[in-house]
């Protein structure tokens, strides 16, 4: 009993805080007289302001220890956090109330055997020390009464909470009836008919009857809600002609970067380091006769290949070991040779040729390079002038007119990404703007600078049909597709249920033996197994799908696999609604007590303890 006690106690907090908040909703926030030492009286339990205080900094705490951040206690209001413990300390006090009601007490000697138990208060010999009882409650705040009659009152809530939680068993048929459900199975023979089974490919439509479709069909073909704006634009390539290089920048900015397009040969390598020329002597012998490998060497030292690797190292980079790594074949290993840590062996894993970069194979790369950032720096001294030009009330066709700047307009969504709707800082611009704004320079990732103005907000509307033709025929061509494919399926069923003969459709057809609701089969709309187990043996029916129908004929209705899985979904089930039973008879019980202890709060000791953490 005491394990069980144990169990329910650690959880039974957690059971209540989220069941019993509504409750608090209907409490009367009065004034109580006298002591402002409680925050609530609950029956003949109060909640003092000290555990009110207490709870709500350990949740406070809690709750920044997850996010790493301050919590104010505006915020903690904003939460409902403080209503969250209030609740918690409540829902017990009314059980407490109950429990005292019913004179439930698990006696001194059951409570002394409760508090040598707890780690907390145990020496490193494992046994009960007085002093760290006293140091650890003292740290907690708590006196050692107050604790113990916390412990005590919890532990006889834990023992109602047991009583009434403990032994119930939902009845097997609920379990047995999902079980039946979900394990159920079908067998069933299917034909597929697609458009090779048409007698003729479907006709192109002529304009009435894509008039007709779109008419009929307009919540297809919705434009979303959007923007529309006019812009204007200043990009560095549209400077790129006014930028004049000479010959001599690029080549020096070609010679600033010799090292990325002048690299010698190069080996990749790895090295492994000794303390003294004799034991770099001995591991070398030992590759030489066969007695181990590089690889079981480094393992040796307790290291592994990532430690020993030194990447691709150029002959200057390998110092007086260059040419004899430099003259090993990959898969060789050399020495032992000098390095800066001491002597050697090197393993070559690769080669790196040489790569010698013309300049006149790069120049027009670094020439539109330069010619690009000098273009940005153009626009950056441009920048504010352009400001300046709009904030004297110049609009952006003016600007176009006058300046480098191209106007543009589009009807921009969410979902625009084309164009200048590529730059994210234009994205961020549309986003924000709003009737009245005035328009301003803003920067964009490449340099670039744009001005946008918002003329209009259009709502969801149809898209003409001279721009949404394309999309108009292929969804009329679908539609009359489908309906063919189905056409053609029901002349089929006719046939098999006169000779109920697949073979004789000359359809490509299979049968699925025992499958159940959850199976998938290729190509198969989403609720094909549903229809399935919808029919009765012997059915015939047709499932349309996107691109094909298909012929479905019921053979049988099979009962769940009798497998383990099976078992073991039954015993959970079992276990879930039993549980969810318990739950559910503890949350009538203890809303009852709450109800029947009449909960009254003092709003002002509740403020006084919020404004401590201010």
């Amino acid at each position: 009993m005491a394990a069980g006690v144990k169990s329910l106690s650690k959880t039974f907090v957690w059971i209540l805080m989220g069941l019993l908040m509504a409750g608090l909703a209907g409490f009367g926030a009065v004034n109580l007289t006298g002591t402002v030492r409680t925050v609530a009286q609950v029956g003949e339990q109060t909640v003092s302001v000290d555990a009110y205080a207490r709870e709500l900094q350990r949740e406070i705490r809690a709750i920044e220890a997850q996010t790493g951040q301050p919590l104010q206690m505006s915020q903690v209001r904003d939460l409902g956090i403080d209503q969250a413990v209030l609740a918690r300390l409540v829902a017990i006090a009314a059980l407490d109330n109950e429990v005292a009601g019913l004179g439930i007490s698990i006696g001194d000697e059951n409570l002394s055997r409760e508090i040598v138990q707890i780690p907390a208060f145990q020496g490193v010999d494992g046994k009960f020390d007085p002093e760290g009882y006293r140091y650890a409650l003292d740290n907690a705040g708590l006196s050692e009464a107050e604790f113990e009659a916390d412990l005590r009152r919890e532990s006889a809530r834990t023992l109602v909470q047991g009583a009434i939680m403990e032994g119930l068993v939902m009845p097997d048929t609920y379990a047995d009836t999902l079980a039946q459900f979900v394990g159920a199975r079908r067998s069933f023979t299917m034909a597929t008919v697609d458009t090779s089974a048409l007698d003729a490919p479907v006709a192109t439509p002529d304009a009435a009857e894509v008039e007709a479709y779109y008419a009929e069909n307009q919540d297809q073909f919705m434009l979303p809600r959007s923007k529309r704006l006019t812009y204007a634009l200043l990009t560095p390539e549209m400077l790129l002609d006014r930028v004049e290089l000479d010959e001599g920048a690029v080549r020096r900015l070609f010679e600033e970067r010799e090292s990325n397009y002048q690299q010698p040969e190069r080996r990749l390598v790895e090295r492994l380091v000794f303390a003294d020329q004799a034991s770099a002597e001995s591991a070398m012998a030992q590759v030489e006769v066969g007695g181990a490998t590089f690889e079981q060497l480094v393992e040796g030292r307790g290291l592994s290949l990532t430690d020993v690797d030194m990447g691709d190292l150029t002959a200057q980079d390998l110092g007086a070991a260059a040419e004899a790594v430099f003259a090993a074949e990959v898969g060789d290993v050399v020495g032992p040779l000098p390095s800066d840590l001491g002597p050697a062996l090197f393993r070559v894993n690769g080669t790196l040729d040489a790569r010698i970069t013309a300049f006149e194979s790069v120049e027009a790369e670094l020439r539109d390079e330069l010619a690009g950032e000098r273009a940005r720096r153009l626009i950056e001294a441009q920048a504010e002038s352009l400001n300046d030009m709009l904030a004297g009330g110049a609009t952006l066709e003016e600007l176009a007119q006058d300046t480098d700047m191209e106007l543009g307009q589009i009807d921009w969504t969410e979902d625009s990404s084309d164009g200048v709707a590529a730059y994210a800082g234009f994205r961020e611009a549309a986003t924000e703007v709003a009737e009245g704004d005035f328009p301003e320079i803003g920067f964009l990732e490449d340099g670039a600078v744009f001005a946008l103005r918002l003329d209009e907000e259009l709502e969801p509307r149809p898209e003409p049909l001279d721009s949404a033709h394309e999309r108009v025929v292929a969804a009329w061509t679908a539609d009359a597709t489908r309906r063919a494919l189905q056409d053609k399926a029901a002349s089929v069923v006719t046939s098999l249920a006169t000779d109920g003969d697949f073979t004789a459709t000359g359809l490509s057809h299979r049968v699925e033996n025992g499958l159940t609701r959850t199976a998938f089969i290729d190509g198969t709309p989403f609720d094909f197994m549903e229809q399935v187990f919808a029919m009765r043996p012997g059915d015939l029916k047709v499932i349309a799908g996107d691109e094909a129908a298909f012929i479905v004929r019921l053979e049988e209705e099979l009962p769940p696999a009798d497998t383990d899985e099976l078992t073991q979904m039954k015993r959970a089930l079992n276990a879930q609604m039993s549980q969810a039973l318990a739950q559910n008879l503890f949350d009538i019980y203890v809303r009852d007590a709450q109800t029947r202890a009449q909960p009254t709060l003092d709003q002002r000791a509740l403020n006084a303890v919020q404004a401590s953490f201010q």
